[in-house]
Formats: C-alpha cells, sequence, structure tokens
C-alpha cells in the first residue's frame, strides 16, 4: 500500500504534485493500492473546501486511488496507541509549561546549542503522574540506538539517538501531534514505502521509533525527493506562482504536459515528451537525482507546446471554447505563437471580438467590411481576395493590412491565406 497525505492548508504546490504523481506511479508498479489521506487535525490551519480541491486536481491529472481517509477520523486509534506506550512505560507525562519549555529554547540558542528536552518529567513520581488536573503532554521516550532508514534515493541514513529526543506525540487538547499521527496512521495502513520531499527527512527517525516503540516489525522503505528550486536557485515558496497547481491550469498548462515535466526534472528518461502511462513503464525511483531539481517555466512552456501540437484538432478546439474541427486547425497554425491554451484562446477570441484599427486603416477597412458583408461564399482565398480588390478598388498596403485587421484583429501574424481555408465559413460572424 502506498499513500499521498496533503494537508487541506492551501493550494497544491508542485512539490505536492509531483509526490502524489511519483506515488502513483510506484503503485502501479508494485500492483498495490494507493491511498489519499487528507492530514487534517490541525483544525486551526485547515480552510473549508480544500480537501475537496486537492481531489478534483488529482482526478484531473488521473491520479487513480481506492479510497480517501481522513486523518481526523483516526483520533481513537492516535490516543489508545499513546496510552498503550504510557502502560509499556515508553512514554510519560509531561507537565512542562510553554513558557517554561520557551525558556529552555533560548538559552540552548543563547549557548549556541541545538535545543533537546531534558526529560524533566521522564521519572516523576507515580503519584504526580497520576494527578492529571493539571495541563500535561504526552512525550514518548528517546531512542537508545541509532535509528537505521532505507532510502531508495539517499540510500542507507542513520541517526542518533541525540538526534531524537522525547518529542511530544500528544498535544495538551488531547490531539496527536503530526509526526504520532502520521506514523500510526502508516502502520494502520500497512504502508510499504513512502515517497515524500526531503524536507520530511527530519521527521523519518521520529516516525520510525514510534513504529518500534509500538513493536510494529515491518520496516517501511522510504523515497525522500529533493526540492524544487525557483529561477533565483531558492526554494521554491508561495510567492512562487508557477509553484501553484491551480495558478498553472489556469494560465493554459495542461495537466499532461505538467505531469510530463514533474516526471522529466532531476530524472533521465528515454524520450523527452511522454505520458504518465509510459512513464510507468520505465520510471525508478532508485534513477531519480539526489540534487534539487531547477524549475525552468520556459521548459514547462515548450513542453506544453508539444501536448497542445499532439492534440487531435476537436479536442484543441475545446481548450478554445469551441468544439468544431475547423476551429481546432486554425488553433493549430496559431500554435506557431502560443504556448499555452490561455494564449491560444486569446489569439481566437480576438479574431471573433471588436477589433481596434489602427487611424491610418480606419476608411479602407469601412469599405472592405461593406464589400464584405455583401460578397457571396469562396472556397478559394484566392477568388475571396480578387473579389474584394475588384469590388474595393484596394490594392497593396491599403488592402492587406486592413483584411488582416479585419479578419484576425491583429496587425501581424499567420498568412491569412493559410488562416482563411478555416475561417471561410465564419466570415460573417468574423465582420459583424
Amino acid at each position: 500500500m502506498l499513500r499521498f497525505a496533503p494537508s487541506p492548508t492551501g493550494d497544491m504546490h508542485i512539490g505536492n504534485l509531483r509526490v502524489a504523481l511519483f506515488n502513483y506511479i510506484v503503485s502501479k508498479q508494485k500492483k498495490e493500492d494507493l491511498i489519499i489521506r487528507i492530514e487534517d487535525t490541525d483544525k486551526q490551519r485547515n480552510i473549508e473546501g480544500k480537501d475537496k480541491e486537492i481531489l478534483d486536481i488529482l482526478n484531473l491529472f488521473g491520479i487513480e486511488y481506492s479510497q480517501t481517509i481522513y486523518q481526523s477520523e483516526n483520533v481513537r486509534f492516535h490516543t489508545a496507541m499513546a496510552l498503550q506506550l504510557i502502560h509499556d512505560k515508553k512514554a510519560f507525562s509531561c507537565f512542562c509549561s510553554t513558557e517554561w519549555l520557551d525558556k529552555k529554547r533560548e538559552e540552548a540558542k543563547a549557548s549556541k546549542k541545538a535545543y533537546r528536552y531534558d526529560d524533566a518529567c521522564a521519572k516523576l513520581h507515580p503519584e504526580l503522574v497520576i494527578d492529571n488536573t493539571n495541563p500535561f503532554t504526552i512525550r514518548i521516550k528517546k531512542a537508545n540506538e541509532n535509528i537505521i532508514t532505507k532510502d531508495r534515493i539517499k540510500g542507507e541514513v542513520t541517526f542518533k539517538p541525540d538526534d531524537v529526543d522525547s518529542f511530544i506525540i500528544m498535544r495538551q487538547d488531547k490531539t496527536p501531534t503530526y509526526n504520532f499521527a502520521c506514523a500510526v496512521d502508516d502502520m494502520l495502513s500497512d504502508i510499504s514505502i513512502v515517497i515524500r520531499g526531503e524536507d520530511h527527512m527530519s521527521n523519518t527517525p521520529k516516525q520510525d521509533h514510534i513504529r518500534g516503540s509500538l513493536n510494529y516489525a515491518k520496516k517501511i522503505e522510504y523515497a525522500h525527493l529533493p526540492i524544487i528550486l525557483n529561477t533565483d536557485g531558492k526554494k521554491m515558496s508561495k510567492r512562487d506562482d508557477a509553484s501553484s497547481v491551480k495558478w498553472l491550469l489556469e494560465e493554459g498548462f495542461l495537466p499532461q504536459a505538467i505531469s510530463n515535466y514533474l516526471i522529466l526534472i532531476g530524472n533521465k528518461p528515454p524520450k523527452e515528451i511522454f505520458t504518465v502511462d509510459e512513464a510507468i513503464e520505465w520510471f525508478d525511483l532508485e534513477k531519480i537525482s539526489k540534487s534539487p531539481a531547477r524549475f525552468d517555466i520556459n521548459m514547462l512552456r515548450h513542453i506544453n507546446h508539444k501536448h497542445l501540437a499532439s492534440l487531435e484538432p476537436k479536442e484543441l478546439s475545446r481548450y478554445v471554447g469551441f468544439a468544431d474541427e475547423e476551429i481546432g486547425k486554425l488553433a493549430k497554425v496559431y500554435l506557431e505563437e502560443a504556448s499555452t491554451t490561455k494564449e491560444l484562446k486569446n489569439k481566437i477570441k480576438t479574431i471573433f471580438s471588436s477589433k481596434e484599427i489602427p487611424q491610418e486603416f480606419k476608411e479602407a477597412t469601412i469599405i472592405l467590411i461593406d464589400v464584405i458583408k455583401s460578397a457571396p461564399y469562396f472556397e478559394a482565398y484566392d477568388d475571396f481576395k480578387k473579389y474584394l480588390m475588384q469590388e474595393s478598388g484596394l490594392k497593396g498596403k491599403n488592402f492587406f493590412k486592413p483584411l488582416r485587421y479585419i479578419l484576425t484583429g491583429s496587425g501581424n501574424g499567420p498568412d491569412v491565406s493559410e488562416l482563411y481555408k478555416y475561417l471561410k465559413n465564419y466570415i460573417g460572424e468574423i465582420v459583424k
């Protein structure tokens, strides 16, 4: 079993989508189910509707999963496991106040040392522990031996006992902390491999320690993906528009192109342009680069252009607001100067909208429009052009420039003779 575990606290980041894609691909390769676990235990940070938005995006990208689990529904199991650890003397109640712990952190900072909880409550007298009238948290006892993790990308990673102190597993409000809920849920779902971003690496020994303390015998594998950097070489954040999957979709990037790009970066595929189904055939976690991947919007535009060009004309036409093969063929022509559906849509929209005509061509434009409105249907552009020139008396620049503006709304672009074959059935609507 594999899992993708997003939090409903904001827009889906491209790093999250990349994790979801890799989990989906590996689940198909291993012929194991993929579950979606919405990690919603932090009620204060949850944003209403974000869980549905996450699932909608996964569906849009063709990421199939067997079920959706909400982490908050597992709190009874988290509580039971915490009590079991206390019963087995592998966890303890901690009555240290937030103010006291903050003071200890500041002291460690002033001494330029990493803060570690000093186990002040680990050996309290049983009578004190029974008195639960004061607020308390539950801490798991620190590890007493190295924690060794097998990572499919980074290799074997060893964490020393001092790397993992007696950390909190249940808060004062009786809700589980992230690491405890995550570790228990992975155990309950019988997860075989956890694929996630490398920013979770520090959580790994804690989660392994939790399961070990619960006598869970199965050893979970990991694959921590290197982070994605922006054009400045810094970690992509919410301040980078392109970090948001929603923004990329709104800008006109196809789901299949975004998937192609996210699988491509930090990888060495057999070809540049491919589908997710094709990637399932050759994808190998162990061949992912250990170095951070750099996001290049121009490379994504290039890949998006290739995917747009591969669409059938009628399918392409739907992306620009039509369901017509001829408009799809027209859009194909405009792919010479557009690489997103947003740009294509604007090109086609300009053709069917009111035109802004430069002052020098306005008089000629009025003459041409009157002639076009009364002109018969012409199959060939040369016949259409010949008729207009003859009836209008215009020629040269005073004919071709106004005609281009009338038909396309732009002073430059693809050759009008090439466009006419796809516009001829819409001339009446274009010059209305």
